[in-house]
């Protein structure tokens, strides 16, 4: 089960003006489960986001890059679990472009105003006439207030949704940030297996709004390490309205802008560690804290040397320190909680980084992820 992870609460997930939601059950992999999700995005709205640098990205991932890449402002994401069109060739882009077309009809927008995400198995064909077969019954789905329905719709392996609201007041102004997201194995930094889409209300420029995703996955889910593998088919996207009174964010020294790149780190960050917590068989939420380094690079490379090996993470597993057998290093491995803190002494940088243990059930999860 999920370490210290309670399942998110329909009613503190807060709407975010300018976003609707709908999903239905389009039977993509199993029957009888949400598993197509639609955001409809109020005109105006900007898009940013950050992907996979694996090179061996999925159609969707190439695709939703070109579309963000042009000038005529996005509309609409969709997203299927089951399925991640990856290693899809050719067949595969179209079939993205396909989706993104079908929904547009039904919005009355251009396809490239759409955004198509996949996650699920890799290298088999995309089921697009079951998507676009469903994608009716998500538009018909539509509500502001239905977070909690979208947070399950794009599940895999996760046990537990996830999901997570906050607000802030900037100059008077009530700002919403609502953010969820899915992950829980092939985890690991620059995007892995895992997608998230966090929205505000406020109005941010393109470039600022680029600016803002860019450092909430820094210290979010590129502080995070499962299993040391990355994925096909990651991204994090952040979405403003501007539907608030509070004028446009312009000016990355201002307040204005520090207030909410914090309210947007701080989704980013519950959500990436949510993942860990949710992590394929975890028993331990492990955190890693490498203080007194020269640079921060060195520290985030001394953190993951820790984080991601197989050695640690099974002595985790089993409450063993490996050294010596001190009772006090059992005691404290023992916790489902866990901090780890190496202090360098070199010079002032530093890094936190979040991990989990390795149990025999990681094994069985993915050993028998297609079934």
């Amino acid at each position: 089960m999920p370490v210290n992870l309670t399942p998110p609460a329909k009613a503190q997930l807060l709407p975010v003006a300018g976003v609707f939601l709908g999903v239905t059950e389009a039977n993509i992999k199993r029957e009888n489960r949400k598993d197509l999700l639609v955001m409809q995005l109020s005109e105006g709205a900007r898009v940013a986001g950050v992907f996979t640098k694996n090179r061996f990205c999925a159609a969707p991932v190439i695709v939703a890059r070109e579309h963000l890449a042009q000038a005529d402002g996005i509309r609409a994401l969709v997203v299927n679990t089951g399925n991640a069109n990856a290693g899809t060739g050719e067949q595969g882009m179209q079939d993205a472009r396909t989706t993104c077309a079908a929904l547009a009809g039904l919005l009355g927008c251009k396809a490239s105003q759409i955004l198509p995400f996949s996650t699920g198995v890799i290298m088999e064909p995309l089921p697009v006439g079951k998507i676009a077969a469903g994608l009716p019954g998500c538009v018909a789905n539509m509500s502001a207030d239905n977070w909690y329905d979208a947070a399950h719709a794009i599940m895999t392996t996760d046990i537990v949704a996830k999901a997570v609201s906050r607000q802030v007041t900037i100059d008077g102004t009530t700002i919403t940030v609502t953010g969820i997201a899915k992950g829980s194995g092939m985890i690991h930094p620059n995007m892995a297996t895992m997608l998230g889409y966090i929205a505000t209300d406020a109005a941010v420029t393109q470039p600022l709004l680029q600016r803002m995703v860019t450092e909430a996955a820094n210290r979010s889910f590129n502080c995070i390490t499962v299993d040391g593998d990355t994925s096909t088919n990651d991204a994090l996207m952040l979405i403003a309205t501007g539907q608030t009174a509070l004028p446009e964010i312009r000016d990355a020294s201002s307040a204005e802008f520090a207030a909410l790149q914090t309210a947007v780190s701080e989704v980013a960050i519950y959500l990436a560690q949510a993942i860990v917590r949710d992590g394929e068989g975890a028993t331990k939420f492990i955190t890693v804290q490498v203080e007194g380094g020269k640079d921060e690079a060195e520290c985030k490379q001394i953190g993951y040397a820790i984080a991601r090996s197989p050695l640690v993470k099974t002595a985790f597993f089993a409450s063993d320190p490996n050294l010596g057998r001190e009772e006090d290093g059992q005691r404290v491995m023992q916790q489902s909680d866990i901090t780890i803190r190496v202090v360098l002494g070199r010079g002032a940088a530093k890094a936190t980084l979040w991990t989990c243990d390795f149990s025999y059930d990681y094994v069985k999860i993915n050993a028998s992820y297609r079934s």
